[in-house]
Order: C-alpha cells, then sequence, then structure tokens
C-alpha cells in the first residue's frame, strides 16, 4: 500500500478514512426532516431486492430459485446507494468515524439521533412497501407464491440466531460504505455495491431493513404476526447489524488509521 499524497494508484486507508470523515461530520448535523425523508424512501426502495429477486426466482427451476434471487437482491440497494438515500446500516460506519475521532457527548447525542431517526424511517418506509405489495396488486398474483416462500425463509430463525447472521450482513454493508468512499466512479460502485450485498442473500444473513420489506410482508399477508416479525426478526436483526458494523468496520478501520499517525 503507498503512502498517503505518493504516486500509487489506490487510496490509502488514511484517505478513505478522510472521505467518510468529511460526509459523516454531515451527517451529524442533517436536519431531522432530511434524515426521515431519505430513510423513508430507502425503506420504500430497498423493496425491490425482494421483489425483483423474487421475479427471478420464478423465472427458472426449484434448485436454481436461490441463486437467481441472490444475483438480483442488490437491485434495492443499487438504487438506494446511488440515488444517495440513506439507510440505517450504512449509518454503523460513516456518522461513527467522526464520533470515534472526538468522541464526547454532544457527537455521541449526534450519533444516537441520527441512528434512531434512519432506523424508523427506513422501518416505516418497508411497513409501506410491504403492506402495499401483500394488499395491492403491486405484482400478479402467480408472483405471490414465490413472495411468501422467501420471506418466509428469510425471517426465520432464532432470536440469537438472527443476531448472529445479521453480524455478517452489518459487516458487509458497513465494508461497503468504507469500499466506496475509494472511489467516485458510477460503474466502481454498482460494483461493489453488487459484490457486498449479493452474498447477504446467498449466505443467509439477515440485513434489518431489506429483511423488514420481506417480514412485513409476511405479516401484511397473514404469514406471520406483526408482533412476531418485529421481536423476533426486526429486533435482532437491528442488533447483529449494528455489531458488525461499528465492531468490525468502523471500531477496526478507525484503529489503524490511528496506530498508523501515532507510528509516524
Amino acid at each position: 500500500m503507498t503512502e498517503a499524497g505518493g504516486s500509487g494508484t489506490r487510496l490509502t486507508a488514511a484517505e478513505i478514512h478522510g472521505n467518510v470523515m468529511e460526509p459523516g461530520e454531515k451527517e451529524l448535523e442533517r436536519p431531522t426532516p432530511a434524515l426521515l425523508w431519505s430513510a423513508l424512501a430507502s425503506g420504500l426502495v430497498i423493496g425491490f431486492s425482494f421483489v425483483g429477486g423474487a421475479y427471478a426466482a420464478s423465472l427458472v427451476g426449484p434448485g436454481h430459485r436461490h441463486a437467481a434471487f441472490s444475483a438480483v437482491y442488490p437491485l434495492g440497494f443499487i438504487f438506494v446507494v446511488i440515488a444517495r438515500s440513506e439507510l440505517f446500516t450504512e449509518n454503523t460506519l460513516v456518522p461513527v468515524i467522526p464520533f470515534l475521532e472526538h468522541r464526547d457527548r454532544r457527537r455521541f447525542v449526534q450519533l444516537l439521533r441520527v441512528w434512531g431517526l434512519l432506523l424508523v424511517g427506513n422501518l416505516i418506509g418497508a411497513a409501506i412497501f410491504g403492506w402495499a405489495l401483500a394488499r395491492t396488486p403491486m405484482v400478479e398474483p402467480a408472483l405471490h407464491a414465490q413472495l411468501s416462500r422467501i420471506a418466509a425463509e428469510a425471517t426465520a430463525g432464532s432470536f440469537g440466531l438472527v443476531v448472529y447472521a445479521a453480524v455478517f450482513a452489518g459487516w458487509l454493508i458497513a465494508l461497503l460504505s468504507w469500499l466506496l468512499a475509494s472511489t467516485r466512479a458510477t460503474g466502481a460502485q454498482i460494483v461493489l455495491i453488487w459484490l457486498c450485498t449479493a452474498p447477504i442473500s446467498a449466505l443467509h444473513f439477515r440485513h434489518s431493513i431489506a429483511g423488514s420489506d420481506e417480514a412485513f410482508y409476511r405479516a401484511a399477508s397473514g404469514g406471520a404476526g406483526w408482533g412476531e416479525m418485529l421481536s423476533g426478526f426486526v429486533v435482532p436483526s437491528v442488533i447483529g447489524n449494528a455489531i458488525g458494523g461499528v465492531l468490525l468496520v468502523a471500531l477496526l478501520n478507525h484503529g489503524q488509521v490511528v496506530a498508523e499517525r501515532k507510528g509516524g
């Protein structure tokens, strides 16, 4: 790895850290309405991962359905990231870095505010999308068999299992935020989004917001209770995503940059 400011073709960890810091500081200061509207948009749009993946799964035989779904699963994430909307899971990195850089009460309160607003907005958007998908003619009736099957599989598991599987999804999404800070090229960003999000579905990890679209669809269609989906999927997946993003990406990548400064 080349030194910052050198002639290398890749950014150093310190340079990526700097690219995360600036938007992170702005994120902490964003007005409440801006955060809520952006979060609501993300909760809605990310539902196209569920719908697009289910459609792809309906086109192939049973042995290839999971692979087809996983290949298309990044669609909603691409829409969210390229449109610059806000996901709670992305923000287990971006606003955390400024807090780790300057650990004081004011930034901690700002961080909790950002997380709370984004989580509420994302979940409201997911609930609206899930309800509309289940209760209105958004898609052809024949597709609901695939949607129901996928939703049941994606939200299954004990509280502890969902937390554990969600740690890895949180890790991947926060890692995606770190990697996106290394390039401005839209094509490269789309590739990075696909590489970091397709494994979430392929490996049966749990993403709290994309999964909430599936959970709320399941509840709205009568496949499970709303309380069951909230306590059995949404809560543990949020916990796991936060652990994965903060501990495995934010702290580790911030730590290496701080260590490099001290070593220098």
